[in-house]
């Protein structure tokens, strides 16, 4: 019995963390889907995508059984997923996928490390060779398509990633990821149509660029943050930025289903060293050292 119980809450993990890895490369393929083909202007793309979570997420917590206290407004974790959404859609106008995939999850790993380190957690030594597997199979993967990136768009990617890291960090402490997501949607959403408005003269969108932006809002964005924020309270910093690099691969992946790419003996080489590195990384608990 005690080796269940403590056996179902990592399992719990294991599946949340899954389902929002999902979630992040989905968003990845609907936005490249989205704007590589001109369905939609990247300003549109962001405000149809943030407006969407909202109205989801505020109809998902209007209705649901549970009442829970109002907590309060964190403008920071608003103001972060605007940024992120924002920055990221105009940077895959200029990026490749691959390219722009590593910059942002390299953003956000070095966000989100520097924070855990500051704060006092400790990786051993087993935990840091599976970071360097990871970082060695998507470096592996991405690393035939990498070529020198656009300067503007490399940094919009960047700034993309490190607010993500941010407003991941800010959902540790959140006690009710429902909430807590919503009301970042609904504060984030002005700040999106604000731009589009400054945008108006060159926005255009077909209903099928607003059907990928709706879905990327209310699905997997809306939703798939949720679980995300459910999953991050339950890992370390250094370990919720690390699951995150599977991410690529998962896209890379959904590449081959969506737009037939080949499954290359690359690809399965750099799926390993990934999916390797993680399952070390999450096995390994990181320490905390408190002053």
């Amino acid at each position: 019995m005690p080796e269940s119980r403590v056996g179902l809450p990592f399992l719990q993990t294991v599946a949340l963390t899954t389902a929002a890895m999902l979630a992040f490369a989905a968003n990845s393929l609907l936005c490249r889907l989205a704007l590589r083909q001109g369905l939609i202007d990247p300003a549109s793309f962001a405000s149809v995508r943030l407006v969407g979570g909202a109205i989801t997420l505020a109809v998902i917590v209007r209705f649901r059984s549970t009442r829970s206290a109002p907590g309060h407004a964190d403008w920071l974790a608003a103001a972060m997923l605007f940024a992120y959404v924002a920055f990221f859609s105009f940077a895959y106008l200029t990026l490749p996928a691959g390219t722009g995939a590593l910059i942002l999850f390299g953003a956000v790993q070095v966000t989100m490390f520097r924070v855990g380190l500051r704060s006092g957690e400790i990786f051993r030594p087993v935990a840091w060779f599976g970071l360097a597997l990871i970082v060695a199979g998507l470096v592996y993967l991405v690393s035939p398509g990498v070529a020198a990136p656009p300067p503007l768009g490399a940094a919009m990617m960047a700034i993309a990633g490190a607010a993500w890291g941010v407003y991941s960090l800010r959902g540790r402490d959140v006690t009710d990821p429902l909430a807590a997501t919503a009301g970042n949607f609904v504060r984030a959403a002005p700040l999106a149509l604000v731009v589009s408005l400054l945008l108006a003269t060159s926005a255009h969108a077909d209903a099928a660029g607003v059907s990928l932006a709706i879905v990327s809002g209310a699905v997997t964005s809306g939703i798939g943050y949720v679980i995300w924020y459910g999953a991050v309270s339950r890992l370390s910093a250094i370990g919720a930025a690390t699951v995150q690099l599977s991410v690529p691969l998962i896209a890379a992946f959904g590449g081959v289903v969506l737009l037939s790419e080949a499954i290359t003996p690359r690809l399965l080489a750099a799926s390993v060293a990934i999916l390797g590195g993680i399952a070390l990384v999450l096995a390994t608990k990181s320490q905390s050292v408190r002053p």
